[in-house]
């Protein structure tokens, strides 16, 4: 029957021998997306409901070799500390209660609403206001008069966001240490807590979201003009993932590298990006060392647009796993030429597809391969799909997810000493 070789070609895929000979669990994960059910700013949205939704479709199997759990990513600069706080406790409450394995994503680099003390440095009638903010932002040149006001992003649609952080400034460094010491303690504090036979339920902490500069967070030639003008007047037009400097747009990067003294004229280099990216996201899984994080539970976060750019160097460093975003090659990770590069330099435990949805046709044959090819590297920890949203009305795609979990459990019973009696 069809759905019979669908299944023995999904475990044939995964390498289940690898498994039953006692391999590292592996994990399916779905991010929930934020403001879509999970909302940071309001905390009890972060409760069993949404894990349930979850469970009921994919209930638990502790003794599978993969696994399912969740995921959520929180951006502590965007909501008041104690509201963090308080959404990030009520969701390992959850994760606990529920006993469903889960990655904390924290992400400091692309929403920082609640900190206008740090971006404000052009408006005096709003709060924060300060002309010196102009260090923590970045410029399009290499004058602090060159400072952005405004910035793009498109993630399924453009809208208009903050200026993107400097990520070598002082200031804002402080501020996301702060945070990390704010709230990597508490999730530890929780895993050291649970009995041994639930410490599973922390799969890892993760630091970063793509971390670059320029992609996420872009600006338009003369966008600060457009502050005032109609968003609806804003042009809208792709990124060049061939420009790896500034990807078809004003670059970026300036106040980063005059900060550091690397450059006061010039343009940015790949190298120089790739580097201020490189180093920013070290020395946040660094402070997340010193919180107590070992390298088996800490994710670092990259990305590459242009197949083999260095950006996809950045999330390798000697306190992280490395983990990549998977679109274009979520399909066959394999044939993503940076992330090869990368997990075959790094000496880390494990690596992760951070964000991952396969492009393709939402069939179930073509779902299947995808998982089956990113799950077949057994250093491969966690597959994150982006977001459940956005797949939970697909039944095809979840069928595909649910053979594999089944054919992975059946092989290893199959394969044990007792012959799974």
């Amino acid at each position: 029957m069809r759905a019979d070789r669908l299944a023995r070609s999904v475990a044939a895929a995964l390498g289940l021998a690898a498994a039953a000979a006692g391999a590292e669990t592996q994990y399916i994960l779905f991010c929930r997306a934020p403001g879509q059910g999970m909302n940071q700013a309001r905390p009890e949205t972060l409760g069993r409901a949404q894990f349930e939704e979850v469970l009921a479709r994919f209930p638990n199997r502790p003794s599978a070799p993969v696994q399912t759990g969740i995921s959520f990513v929180f951006s502590p600069l965007r909501t008041a500390p104690e509201t963090t706080a308080r959404a990030l406790e009520t969701f390992l409450a959850a994760a606990e209660s529920t006993e469903t394995p889960v990655v904390v994503q924290i992400d400091l680099e692309h929403w920082w609403e609640a900190r206008p003390d740090l971006w404000n440095w052009w408006d005096p009638a709003k709060p924060g206001y300060d002309p010196a903010n102009r260090a923590n932002v970045e410029w399009t040149g290499g004058s602090p008069e060159d400072a952005v006001k405004i910035a793009w992003r498109n993630w399924g649609r453009e809208i208009r966001i903050l200026p993107p952080p400097n990520l070598a400034s002082p200031r804002y460094l402080a501020a996301c240490r702060d945070e990390i010491r704010r709230l990597v303690p508490v999730v530890m504090a929780w895993h050291a807590r649970l009995p041994e036979g639930r410490k599973h339920l922390l799969i890892g902490i993760k630091l970063g979201h793509e971390t670059s500069i320029g992609v996420n967070a872009y600006h338009h030639p003369g966008g600060n003009a457009r502050l005032d003008r109609p968003a609806a007047e804003d042009p809208v037009r792709p990124l060049d993932p061939d420009d790896v400097t500034a990807r078809g747009m004003a670059p970026l990067g300036y106040a980063a590298l005059a900060t550091l003294g690397v450059r006061t004229n010039g343009a940015p280099t790949e190298a120089d990006l790739r580097d201020v990216a490189r180093g920013y996201l070290a020395g946040l899984c660094a402070e997340a060392a010193k919180a107590g994080v070992p390298r088996r539970l800490l994710f670092a976060h990259g990305a590459g647009w242009k197949d083999g750019e260095l950006i996809y160097d950045v999330p390798v460093n000697p306190h992280a796993c490395p983990g990549w975003s998977f679109y274009k090659h979520a399909a066959d990770p394999r044939r993503d030429a940076g992330v090869q590069r990368n997990v075959a330099a790094s000496d880390a435990p494990f690596w992760a597809a951070c964000e991952w949805l396969f492009q393709g046709p939402r069939t179930e044959a073509a779902w299947s391969g995808a998982l089956a090819a990113t799950l077949a590297d057994r250093r491969c920890r966690y597959l994150c799909v982006f977001n459940w949203e956005g797949i939970r009305a697909h039944e095809p795609v979840m069928r595909a997810i649910d053979a594999c979990l089944r054919e992975q459990a059946a092989d290893l019973r199959s394969n044990s000493p007792t012959g799974g009696s």
